[in-house]
């Protein structure tokens, strides 16, 4: 593959908040979590993996949950392309955006963008270039670490969401399902309540991802925008969710009076 022009590559905008911004480092803790211990017994899937829904805080606090989500890849057959989708916390804007990068940038490397994939999508509902929306969010760049650990060298489709439906968010993954593609979710749970209350309001949010709920808030899940447009496409395949692990930043490394959800989960279907 040819190498990418230094001037179109996004470069890691959180590294060494997020996430530790020394390869070395970065490397042996992205190892550490995938060999961490499991808060929920593993699932035995039959099916093809087809979509996760991993958290994006800084890996510290969500770190452990994301591990879940990502043995699930690092058992199932390597995917040839990855599509992220995440919400935008610094910019707002109506849509889903997609950057004019040809790559993206982390301690570990580049990451290539299908750039073939964002042109498909550019005459699509809603999907609009936004670079300005790309810059400073965390939500898919915290992801890049382990997909470079466990999917090296798939190119990814990136695309923050805005203020945008279902029916929208839908339609992007309807443009780019196939058989070698996995969609990934970026997604915290609830937000700064005390420990017991989210756990309550966390595993009630949990059971609507199971049953393919389409009607999540952005009090349940700041990705709700994504959760309910892949909800609409799960059902229409026939995908099968399951959680994986669900906890929050008291249970890992923040006081429990103000907390932050977090749930893996991973999607099972048929190929095609």
């Amino acid at each position: 593959m040819a190498a990418t022009p230094l001037q179109s590559v996004r470069p890691a905008a959180v590294a060494g908040l997020f996430y530790p911004a020394d390869p070395v480092q970065l490397t042996a803790r992205i190892e550490a979590l995938l060999d961490g211990p499991r808060n929920i017994a593993p699932i035995e899937a039959c099916e093809p993996l087809r979509a996760l829904i991993v958290p994006h805080a800084g890996e510290v606090y969500c770190g452990p949950i994301a591990a879940h989500a990502y043995r699930e890849l690092s058992i199932a057959h390597t995917p040839q392309r990855l599509v992220l989708l995440g919400p935008s916390h610094y910019v707002t804007f109506r849509g889903l955006a997609i950057p004019s990068a040809a790559a993206f940038a982390t301690p570990l490397g580049i990451v290539e963008i299908d750039r073939g994939a964002l042109r498909e999508l550019r005459d699509l509902p809603g999907v609009l270039l936004s670079d300005a929306a790309h810059g400073p969010e965390h939500s898919l760049e915290v992801q890049l670490p382990f997909l470079q650990r466990l999917a090296a060298g798939v190119p990814v489709v990136p695309l923050v969401t805005g203020e945008a439906s279902a029916a929208e968010v839908e339609a992007v993954i309807d443009a780019l399902w196939d058989e070698r593609t996995l969609i990934v979710v970026s997604s915290d749970l609830s937000h700064y309540h005390a420990y017991e209350a989210a756990r309550a309001l966390d595993a009630r949010t949990a059971r609507a991802i199971v049953a393919g709920r389409e009607d999540l808030s952005g009090a349940q899940a700041c990705g709700c925008v994504a959760l309910n447009g892949l909800a609409r496409a799960a059902r229409k395949r026939g995908l099968t969710p399951r959680l994986l692990d669900l906890r929050n930043s008291g249970d890992t490394a923040g006081d429990r009076q103000r907390v932050v959800g977090y749930g893996a989960f991973a999607l099972y279907g048929a190929r095609g």
